[in-house]
């Protein structure tokens, strides 16, 4: 018997790949995959395995596969974009081992990686350094009435609130949606980042209010972030960023700081 391994790819920089995973997937025999996850790796990482690389919405068959080759004996790795555990692939192996009476025989690790939305907070500033909530707009697998259950919640109890899978073509008023019962308890002035392809080619990043934003220009390879009563919108060197402080100021009574910068010459 082979074994198991969810693998988390991380945002999909080289240089955000855990060494963990990186190492998982050099051993491995079988490689099983979103297509656009799989194209991620760097094609002499899989010269020689077998690779199972099929598209959207074929989850289940993915984990079938994976399932059967680490059976006949084959150690197999099943990537995931960000973490295999967050909105991802690792829960599935386990749900599936479980249902199969396989649990207790086949051995399933799980391979942590960088989440997508911590890659996301970062190129925002800090805007994760209190309490946050994430939630999915997908409906395809949790009806709509939880998932605005779950914004309620969130908004009302004034989290920072991560938005992942926020408007597909199919999809188009979902996000609408969740940012109008959050501003239900956040004022127009909440700072909001939106992070398109974060640390892929492509990325986009904006910084922006609830107030100005425009849902209609995301799509599914964004995250949003919106803050909550305390996150602060301010420039920095080079972009406008977000963050949320935690309370120091509050509990220490921060005073104007004593250092200066060198004067320019």
């Amino acid at each position: 018997m082979g074994s198991l391994l969810a693998v988390g790819l991380g945002p999909g920089d080289p240089c955000l790949l855990a060494p963990a995973a990186l190492a998982a997937i050099a051993k491995a025999q079988a490689v099983v995959g979103y297509t656009r996850y799989v194209g991620l790796v760097d094609p002499a990482l899989l010269e020689g395995k077998e690779v199972v690389a099929t598209g959207m919405t074929a989850e289940v068959e993915r984990c079938e596969r994976a399932i059967e080759l680490a059976l006949s004996g084959r150690d197999t790795v099943v990537l995931s974009s960000g973490d295999s555990g967050i909105y991802a692939m690792a829960g599935l192996l386990w749900e599936m081992l479980d249902a199969g009476g396989l649990a207790e025989r086949l051995p399933l690790t799980v391979i942590p990686g960088v989440p997508a939305f911590v890659a996301a907070a970062a190129l925002l500033g800090a805007p994760l350094t209190h309490d946050f909530a994430c939630i999915s707009l997908s409906d395809l697998l949790t009806p709509m009435e939880r998932i605005e259950t779950r914004l309620e919640c969130a908004a009302r109890g004034d989290f920072v609130i991560v938005l992942y899978n926020p408007r597909s073509s199919r999809r188009k008023d979902n996000l609408a949606k969740a940012l109008s019962i959050i501003s239900g308890h956040r004022g127009p002035d909440t700072p909001l980042g939106v992070v398109r392809q974060a640390f892929r080619p492509g990325q986009e990043v904006v910084v922006t209010t609830l107030a100005q934003a425009r849902p209609e220009e995301v799509d599914m390879l964004s995250i949003l972030v919106v803050g909550n009563s305390e996150t602060r919108l301010t420039l920095a060197t080079d972009r406008k960023i977000m963050y949320t402080p935690r309370g120091y100021r509050r509990k220490y009574g921060l005073s104007t700081p004593h250092w200066q910068l060198p004067k320019k010459r």
